[in-house]
């Protein structure tokens, strides 16, 4: 069965999150921004590219769901890490 996407762009799709990720992460490590901004800021990112995913004419539902629920996770990390920054596991 074929979604009309090939194996090359399916890796593209996968790999701009990640990289946007790990980019976010060693530009807060440099400047020595608070934790919670940074996850602030990769939280935003992942709801970014999860709806650009959705509005695709080719579907990446599932890259999107995931994307989603990464972003869920960074908002409530970092809800923790400004309140109580002790308690946030990152």
């Amino acid at each position: 069965m074929h979604n009309g996407i090939d194996l090359d762009v399916y890796f593209e799709i996968i790999l701009y999150p990640v990289a946007a990720l790990f980019i976010i992460e060693m530009v807060c490590r440099l400047t020595k921004i608070a934790n919670w901004i940074k996850l602030l800021t990769q939280a935003v990112m992942c709801v970014g590219f999860g709806i650009a995913y959705l509005a695709m004419h080719v579907a990446h539902w599932l890259t999107a769901a995931v994307l989603l629920a990464l972003a869920i996770a960074l908002f409530y990390q970092a809800k923790l890490s400004k309140v109580n920054p002790q308690r946030a596991l990152y």
